[in-house]
């Protein structure tokens, strides 16, 4: 009886997660005429640099969350239940917004007349031109994707025993030892995890770099775009570009997993 109760959740994944995986390989293996081809892997040389700048950019994102993220969660965990539960509150409350609204408000605080460079301006400093760069995206995926890095590594802190913490301290470990050898170890599970909550989503951005980044950066979400809804209308090459894009992103998490896995026994033993 049991078994059939995820029979609507086996039907909801058959529809809307793999058959959509099945249509983007079959368009990425055919022509226009629906014959079996790899023309559209050929093309890929003409987009290395989009993959390229892609990557670093979700990678500079992803790396400020963390340096950011980590501090912030490690520093919630420490604090007592009632506190916790405010900075919860106050770290989901963009989320709430519409993602959408979000760009755009940062939009109005970046723009040449916007809120900084109003205020500079007010303080006889200076403008600086901040929209329409690659510094503005970043930015905007730093403050989107912030609490999906924040969010993993508190859950995992919150739930580390205090008494192996204790245990350490009356073994005559200091703090920074008791850091380096017992929470940051038993942390790396919600890094590990805030890492790809943050990388994937960046990497495949595309409302970000159109708006923040004025369309001067282009991204692999602004490419496949382009494809499937621009006026460089090609489904096939834009599926193609799709697969390879999954395939990376795959990729990086096996490697982030079996990372994770090795600490974890490093751990244990």
């Amino acid at each position: 009886m049991k078994r059939f109760l995820s029979i609507p959740y086996i039907v909801w994944m058959a529809i809307f997660v793999v058959a959509p995986i099945i249509l983007v390989v079959v368009y990425a293996l055919t022509s226009g005429s629906g014959s079996f081809t790899f023309e559209n892997f050929a093309h890929m040389e003409n987009f290395l640099s989009v993959f390229i700048r892609s990557m670093i950019m979700a990678l500079i994102a992803t790396a400020i969350c963390i340096l950011i993220g980590y501090p912030l969660a490690y520093a919630l965990a420490c604090e007592g239940p009632r506190l916790q539960k405010i900075f919860i509150m106050l770290i989901m409350l963009p989320m709430w917004m519409n993602f959408l609204l979000r760009t755009y408000a940062w939009m109005s605080i970046l723009e040449n007349t916007g809120l900084i460079n109003s205020l500079l301006s007010a303080l006889g400093l200076p403008t600086v031109n901040m929209i329409n760069t690659q510094g503005a995206v970043v930015l905007g995926m730093v403050y989107n994707y912030l609490p999906f890095m924040v969010l993993p590594i508190y859950s995992v802190m919150v739930r580390i025993e205090p008494s192996v913490v204790e245990a350490a301290q009356d073994l005559g470990a200091n703090s920074f030892k008791v850091f380096l050898r017992i929470i940051f170890p038993l942390s790396l599970p919600g890094v590990l995890s805030g890492i790809t909550m943050v990388f994937v989503p960046s990497v495949s951005t595309f409302i970000i770099s159109r708006l923040l980044g004025g369309g001067k950066s282009l991204l692999l979400g602004d490419l496949i775009e382009m494809q499937f809804l621009g006026s460089a209308y090609n489904p096939h090459l834009g599926s193609a570009i799709s697969l390879i894009m999954m395939v990376i992103i795959i990729a990086c998490m096996m490697v982030m997993n079996r990372f994770g896995e090795g600490e974890e026994r490093a751990v244990m033993l």
